[in-house]
């Protein structure tokens, strides 16, 4: 069974290489990649090499993996913006002092044509063909690029590189994780074990946490932030939430589910939730500053103290202001959307033409983010 197998790598007592492949897609980490992330702690902890395998070459054809048209692949440059931060936010849960960062493309950036028809032809048409999205797109006869075939053949080249003996994931992919002990297998070496870590569902309940579609909570966002994001969670996924974010033992996560089905404000547990993975990564004083924020700002309807300050000259535009605020978190689009929505409010006006001058006062923009012009 493949569970005996990876028990006993486990109990050999040897330190074992467990890697995670992530594609650059975006500039943030968030709670979805924060799952799998945990998962390489556990094995941290334990003292096994982890391996964060980031793929800046993959990046370039685009993981097709659950999608039913074709990803556009990234440049050189959208490559080099994303990787600025990949690292540092990963340092918020694993100890990467003691990680193993590695690039795929220092050899998938070397393979000549024939080393690159050696490997495929490890793989056969009918295995890909039968991969339930390949098998959709045939079937309702839209594109299907070579270079997408070619992924789930270059990710499990991976592990061969590396020598991995445990590689871990979402459920979504599984088919990737599985090619790399195929190849494993064909280049003689041992084949790792995979683990597959539940898909954590975005903010609106239905869909998985993704920048893409805008449902996601970063790691890295600021602490009311990700508090308030949090409380905005269908009371339904409390439970996941807690099961796949938090380190709270099923026991006690036995003892919320019995209080909910007995009557228990879901708000309290949700609360709580927030509180406990805001300290996660921001540290207790952060969490517990947080949640007199946000009490403060939604129980009692006041504005939160303290606020952050952002110095304009005369000459600035209240759009101006909120990019300046914002950093690299929110692009230029997206917060002159947040405008035309007449999701930003100076002084308790809305104003909805980002042309208007920055005044001195306080500015809302959505529900959580606030800070003071000066």
């Amino acid at each position: 069974m493949v569970k005996e197998s990876l028990r006993a790598k486990l109990a050999s007592g040897r330190q074992l290489r467990v890697k995670l492949g992530i594609d650059p897609t975006g500039s943030l980490l968030h709670l979805g990649h924060a799952v799998v992330l945990r998962k390489l702690k556990d094995f941290q902890d334990l003292g096994h090499q982890i391996i964060f395998l980031i793929g800046d070459f993959t990046a370039k054809i685009g993981d097709p993996s659950g999608r039913s048209i074709e990803r556009q692949p990234l440049t050189d440059g959208q490559i080099k913006k994303n990787l600025k931060d990949y690292v540092k936010q990963a340092g918020l849960i694993l100890d990467i002092k003691k990680v193993e960062i590695r690039y795929n493309s220092e050899w998938l950036s070397k393979i000549k044509l024939d080393k690159l028809l050696e490997i495929a032809g490890q793989v056969t048409y009918t295995q890909l063909a039968h991969r339930a999205d390949f098998k959709e797109r045939i079937q309702k006869q839209l594109d299907l690029s070579l270079q997408e075939f070619l992924y789930p053949v270059m990710q499990g080249y991976d592990s061969v590189m590396l020598k991995a003996e445990v590689e871990v994931g979402g459920t979504d992919q599984e088919f990737n994780l599985l090619m790399g002990r195929q190849l494993q297998k064909r280049y003689g070496q041992l084949e790792q074990d995979i683990i597959t870590c539940p898909l954590l569902e975005g903010l609106a309940g239905v869909e998985k946490m993704s920048k893409s579609l805008n449902n996601y909570i970063g790691l890295a966002e600021a602490p009311a932030e990700m508090y308030g994001k949090i409380m905005s969670i269908p009371d339904n996924l409390l439970v996941s939430y807690f099961q796949l974010c938090t380190d709270l033992s099923s026991d006690d996560i036995d003892k919320i589910i019995k209080a909910i089905k007995q009557g228990a404000n879901p708000r309290d547990y949700k609360m709580k939730l927030a509180k406990e993975i805001v300290r996660l990564y921001h540290g207790a004083k952060s969490a517990q500053s947080a949640e007199e924020q946000f009490v403060k700002t939604f129980q009692k309807k006041e504005a939160p103290s303290n606020l952050p300050e952002i110095k304009i000259s005369k000459q600035t535009t209240l759009f101006e202001a909120v990019v300046k605020y914002f950093g690299e978190q929110k692009s230029k689009g997206e917060i002159r959307r947040l405008f035309e929505q007449g999701g930003v409010s100076l002084n308790n006006q809305k104003i909805t033409d980002f042309k208007a001058p920055a005044q001195p006062g306080v500015c809302q923009v959505g529900k959580r983010q606030w800070f003071r012009i000066v």
